[in-house]
């Protein structure tokens, strides 16, 4: 049996794999795509709940966590959201804005996934799907094995990395940056729900379902966005921000009335002789303050409490400490944090700096964006920027 040659193999069909195929093709470049899903882009097919936030508004490099905050420059400003949402838009995809400049397309994101599928067959990309890959070797040329044999010149990482397992997602890519001697910086869920210690529990078992304006503080971070109490904890946009920060050990800062200080709260009800319960009630969820405050201050009347009272109930309110127990893990995670360490790949060509031939792309390096479509414009970026220069 002979081998099958291409220019460039690129193992990963979702969404960094398939925009670095096209813009390779387009330049003239035999590629095949390798993915052991018997469907490309399912990652795609399932954010944003369908809807697919596929890039925002306002893309700048402070928006990625990256262990080297340079790294991401050079990929964002050669191929900007302007260029994916014109490229989208040339395909017929129309778009909303949501909070925080999110885009979501109208037409849904399987609809987008196609789009990316059919000009990669167009361009004559292979796709080799439903094949797993039991061996790689390399470099020059890079032979591939997956039961039949396929080499190129070139091969492209774009694997992601073990977050959304249920989609097919793996440690592939980190374990052949291994193999090919490229470092890795400690990968851990992003973008996931906090457990929270069970002490703590029953306020979120009695709370679950409930959702609240919240500003949750990890070291020198903080966002302001929906939190929602879980069965387990917390989750909600807030949440998920603050997740890709946190590491076992740190404690979390929540502040349940950002913007609204609890003293500014009791003297605007000074003459009132309203249970200070009561009043929180007005604007927090009903059953939260009893978890936050003791029953002699929940039951304090507003008109009579001292500044001491004041004291304690704001601190409660505005900076109750958690040391979560742990995340919810990669099956609820929607990213991972962490990976192959940008120092050994060049931000220009996405090649190892070591291993000649060899690019990684997307989410298997240590770049992970915050929630808002920074993942997928993160995934483009770089696929365009290592497929043009390929």
């Amino acid at each position: 049996m002979t081998d099958t040659n291409y220019d460039i193999i690129i193992l990963g069909a979702g969404a960094s794999g398939l925009y670095c195929a096209m813009h390779a093709a387009r330049n003239g470049h035999s590629v095949a795509i390798i993915d052991h899903s018997d469907k490309p882009a399912r990652k795609i097919r399932v954010s944003g709940g369908g809807k697919c936030n596929f890039t925002n508004m306002t893309v700048e490099p402070h928006n990625y966590i990256c262990a080297n905050p340079h790294f991401v420059k050079s990929a964002l400003a050669r191929h900007s959201q302007w260029d994916v949402i014109g490229f989208f838009a040339d395909h017929g995809i129309s778009y909303e804005e949501r909070d925080h400049g999110q885009l979501f397309t109208r037409e849904g994101a399987g609809r987008l996934a196609g789009i990316l599928v059919d000009q990669c067959k167009k361009l004559g990309v292979d796709f080799l799907l439903g094949r797993t890959v039991a061996s790689v070797d390399g470099p020059g040329p890079y032979r591939v094995d997956t039961g039949e044999i396929f080499t190129a010149e070139k091969l492209v990482i774009a694997l992601g990395g073990p977050s959304w397992p249920q989609v097919g997602a793996s440690d592939l890519g980190f374990r052949l940056a291994k193999q090919f001697g490229l470092p890795i910086l400690r990968p851990h869920p992003g973008l996931v729900p906090l457990v929270f210690p069970q002490r703590q529990r029953a306020m979120c078992e009695d709370l679950a379902g409930n959702a609240l304006p919240a500003t949750i503080r990890c070291g020198d971070t903080a966002f302001t966005d929906p939190l929602l109490f879980t069965h387990k904890g917390i989750s909600g946009p807030t949440t998920l921000q603050i997740s890709s920060y946190w590491t076992n050990g740190d404690p979390i800062f929540i502040d349940f009335l950002p913007g609204q200080p609890v003293p500014d709260l009791i003297e605007e009800h000074r003459s009132s002789n309203i249970q200070f319960k009561n009043l929180l009630a007005r604007v927090l969820p009903k059953r939260l303050p009893a978890h936050l405050l003791s029953e002699n201050l929940a039951n304090a009347t507003v008109s009579q409490m001292s500044k001491q009272q004041i004291e304690v109930a704001a601190d409660r309110i505005h900076n109750l400490r958690v040391n979560p127990a742990s995340t919810e893990g990669y099956a609820k995670a929607e990213v991972t944090v962490g990976g192959i360490d940008t120092n050994a790949v060049s931000s220009k060509t996405f090649e190892a700096r070591d291993v000649p031939g060899l690019h990684i792309i997307g989410e298997a390096l240590d770049v992970t964006g915050h929630l808002g479509g920074y993942n997928l414009q993160w995934a483009f970026a770089s696929g365009a920027a290592c497929g043009d220069e390929l």
